[in-house]
């Protein structure tokens, strides 16, 4: 059974979904059992898989069992392990606060949840580029549907755009993959860091091209400036759930550039070598300024959350511009915390707007909140924790984040993200005493809280604090990541062992 864990985190939901899209006509009740179970014992594998993963060694499963480079492979490391455990923890508090309502608003909610689930576990695992391309367009479809779950005109709007420029990066995709392959001869992503070693100088500049388009599309699912523009309107426009699930979307795209650049193109590639770098270096800052701009003038409280995760994406990707083990170490305790935090935000988001009525999330004065206490409560940790306020762990993140920053990099860095973070505390501190303090006129809409929505958003919005407590576990945990991801070698020794004696001897 061991040896089949690996494929666990896509077979799983892959089986759940089909069963809950056959049985599409069924008891709502059944199936949000069906849901969350799946989810929880996707919690259960993914907590095995990094058990598995933290001895370091890295290792994989070979579908039909052709064996690499020439067969399909799923690849598990640290990196893969970690991100499949923050998925699977995001998708329970989500599915849990979808089964208070949100999941009824349409059809097939927890069948398309569980199809999500297993195209964003397979783009952490899969070890080649075209089957990461396969993965790609598996997660992107379920979220078209997700996305415009319930309908109405400013999911359709948001959904319409979000459709067209994700098929125009996915022919891109393609494209790129084309290129690799004619110029490489291999889709493995460890094979093709081997044979780069020994490159043809007359390849270099195919190569080059196919991998900075390759950047283009990663950075459009990162939302990267200047491919940015979908994603505040589609987060805003979509329901909690899956507002909230989306906050993982786009650390997809990170993953995918942290993945390929340091895999493909590390050290080892000669003139290839880190030729992502100043391309990401330079326009995460830009998207920090854009974002910190965006969060200023948002009026709508999910808008301003969506401008959030843009502040986190120019951030992470600021981490992989400085192209160290130490900025990977600090980026990767970052995307964990505000993945999270985040994705509770959304679910924040969506109860302050049930319980004002008419204003809904409109960043306007409306009626008292019924459990104006409680929300205000959980609204401050939020709001702390996203700022990088001390003493949660998004300080601790943006403080190893400046700290791992070189000397000409500190000259950049850290005005730009310091002063992002005080636009985030001034936008959080108006729309906190807009929501709560400002709003008294009137008596409070009778709508109550149900416990599966608070639990969503409790178990998303305590991984704050509970990461300062773990924070020295998570970190070493964070680091021995990085060492591992700075090489290619431990990636062919398991993979392509002969390459591997080869090359000692």
């Amino acid at each position: 059974m061991m040896q089949h864990l690996i494929i666990l985190p896509i077979v799983l939901p892959l089986v759940v979904g089909i069963i809950l899209l056959r049985s599409r006509h069924g008891a709502t009740h059944h199936k949000r059992v069906i849901g969350v179970g799946a989810t929880t014992a996707l919690l259960a594998v993914a907590i095995a898989l990094v058990i598995k993963a933290s001895s370091g060694e890295v290792s994989y499963y070979a579908l039909g069992d052709w064996q690499p480079p020439f067969g399909i492979v799923m690849v598990l490391d640290r990196l893969s392990a970690l991100m499949i455990l923050l998925t699977a923890i995001l998708a329970l508090g989500c599915v849990v606060f979808a089964c208070a309502g949100d999941d009824e608003q349409g059809s097939n909610f927890h069948g398309l949840f569980q199809l999500q689930l297993m195209g964003i576990n397979g783009a952490f695992l899969t070890g080649d580029l075209f089957n990461l391309f396969v993965f790609f367009e598996v997660l992107l479809l379920a979220s078209y549907a997700l996305l415009m779950h319930g309908g109405g005109k400013a999911r359709i709007q948001a959904g319409l755009h979000y459709v067209v420029l994700n098929l125009a990066g996915s022919a891109l995709f393609l494209i790129a993959v084309g290129v690799l392959y004619g110029a490489t001869g291999t889709l493995n992503m460890t094979d093709m860091a081997v044979r780069l070693t020994a490159l043809d100088p007359e390849r270099i500049g195919l190569v080059s091209a196919g991998a900075l388009l390759l950047l283009v599309v990663f950075g459009l699912k990162a939302a990267i400036l200047p491919l940015y523009f979908w994603l505040p309107r589609a987060y805003a426009a979509a329901p909690a759930p899956v507002a909230a699930l989306f906050a993982i979307m786009t650390k997809v795209g990170i993953y995918a550039i942290l993945r390929v650049y340091h895999l493909v193109f590390g050290d080892h590639a000669g003139a290839l070598a880190a030729l992502e770098q100043p391309w990401v270096w330079w326009m995460s800052l830009a998207t920090l300024v854009v974002a910190a701009i965006g969060v200023l003038a948002a009026r709508d409280l999910r808008l301003l959350v969506a401008y959030l995760v843009l502040v986190s994406v120019g951030t992470l990707l600021a981490g992989i511009g400085m192209r160290s083990p130490q900025a990977t170490s600090a980026l990767l305790f970052y995307l964990v915390h505000t993945t999270l935090v985040t994705g509770g935000l959304f679910l924040l988001a969506d109860l302050i707007g049930l319980q004002r009525g008419k204003a809904n999330t409109r960043l306007v004065k409306g009626r008292p909140l019924q459990n104006g206490g409680l929300l205000a409560a959980l609204f401050f940790i939020g709001a702390i924790a996203v700022a990088g306020l001390p003493p949660l762990s998004g300080a601790l993140g943006k403080a190893l984040l400046l700290k791992s920053a070189s000397p000409d990099q500190q000259i950049w860095l850290w005005p730009i993200l310091l002063g992002v973070g005080l636009c985030s505390l001034v936008a959080l501190s108006r729309a906190g005493s807009t929501l709560f303090w400002r709003s008294h006129e009137g008596d409070p809409n009778r709508v109550s809280l149900a416990r599966r929505q608070l639990f969503g958003v409790s178990w998303l919005l305590g991984a704050s604090p509970l990461l300062m407590i773990l924070a020295g576990p998570v970190s070493s945990y964070t680091q021995a990541t990085a060492e591992q991801l700075s090489s290619p070698a431990p990636h062919i020794q398991a993979l392509l062992p002969e390459t591997a004696a080869g090359g000692d001897s």
